[in-house]
């Protein structure tokens, strides 16, 4: 089969590979889409040392069914289906209690950090264990389905906090994560207010339905952002970045007693205002990947209540992916997410 294989660090080969061999419990999907998520770009000039080449990268993607092994229930050939990014085990004690997203033994598609490799979806077929499929209702198309995964990290999120009518919300970095919790949000009945550097990404969060945008460069953005929630501050920030003066900006917009979810991962540490944080009483809540938010996700893009494809910049054949990589890695202006067709 053809893919497009991550050979050596910033070498993506389009290239005949070995077709994956299914295993009793798997099922072989005929790739239809696979989108390029910011990790796989991260991941290809070895930076977050987690796809360690060779490596066929993808993991936000969907297709339909070529094969099942001989254990597979309730999965035939020809269903559409799309499939989390994370593989987890069955009988991990955090699966079993309901988090199999901190599963100590999770794998996912696409990545190799040396404890293991599983081949993602950059590719005509991938394989998946029958058990992270999900079923694509006929009205929702494979390019929608490949969007899937960013709006369940969204939701994941979102499904943290106790938002409640009428609340007040930040969210600090609307790129694709923060314009989806945007979306989400205002599902729930919530003011919501965006930050960001970006005055592209600020319109389009607009457009999205924040209530307000305000540009993280303004000297009195603490001062907007209370004048904008009954004085108080808001009641709770989404930080969708992952660096010490966007997750800052989100610390010092809530209220005393406020809530801030931490959803980006640019940096594995930063500089947090402890101060604030043990003197105001915030809660700051950790979010990762995602939880079972894949079925929801797909039935509100079937019901026409979220939308993924004002997200989507470009649908290429994958034999143009060295070409969208580069120019996602340069971070040419306007460009969203790029989906991939084998």
């Amino acid at each position: 089969m053809k893919a497009l294989l991550l050979e050596e660090y910033m070498s993506l080969v389009y290239r005949e590979v070995p077709k994956p061999e299914i295993k009793d419990d798997e099922v072989l999907v005929r790739v239809k889409a696979c989108g390029i998520c910011g990790s796989d770009v991260h991941g290809m000039d070895g930076s977050t040392g987690r796809r360690i080449p060779p490596i066929i990268m993808g993991h936000e993607a969907s297709g339909i069914i070529e094969a099942v092994g001989k254990n597979v229930k309730n999965w035939h050939q020809g269903d559409r289906v799309t499939f989390d990014s994370t593989i987890y085990p069955l009988d991990d004690w955090y699966t079993l209690n309901g988090h199999y997203n901190l599963s100590d033994n999770r794998k996912v598609l696409g990545v190799s950090p040396g404890e293991y490799r599983k081949h993602g979806a950059f590719a005509e077929y991938v394989t998946v264990p029958q058990h992270i499929l999900y079923r694509i209702p006929d009205n929702v198309r494979f390019e929608q389905a490949a969007m899937v995964e960013p709006v369940a990290v969204a939701l994941h999120s979102v499904s943290l906090a106790e938002i409640q009518l009428g609340d007040t919300v930040v969210v600090v970095g609307v790129g694709m994560i923060g314009i989806f919790i945007v979306k989400l949000l205002k599902l729930s009945g919530v003011r919501v207010i965006a930050i960001d550097l970006d005055e592209l990404k600020l319109e389009q969060a607009k457009q999205s339905g924040a209530d307000f945008i305000l540009n993280a460069k303004d000297e009195e953005l603490e001062k907007r952002v209370k004048d904008l929630s009954d004085g108080r501050g808001a009641d709770f920030a989404f930080e969708a970045v992952g660096i010490t003066p966007t997750v800052n900006t989100a610390v010092v917009s809530v209220r005393k007693g406020g809530a801030v979810i931490l959803v980006g991962n640019l940096s594995p540490k930063i500089e947090l205002p402890l101060q604030k944080v043990v003197t105001q009483e915030l809660k700051i809540q950790g979010s990762c990947a995602i939880n079972g938010e894949y079925e929801k996700v797909l039935q509100l893009m079937s019901r026409g209540l979220i939308s993924v494809d004002d997200q989507i910049s470009a649908v290429a054949p994958l034999q143009e992916g060295a070409d969208w990589f580069q120019r996602l890695y340069i971070k040419e202006k306007g460009l969203n997410k790029v989906l991939l067709v084998p």
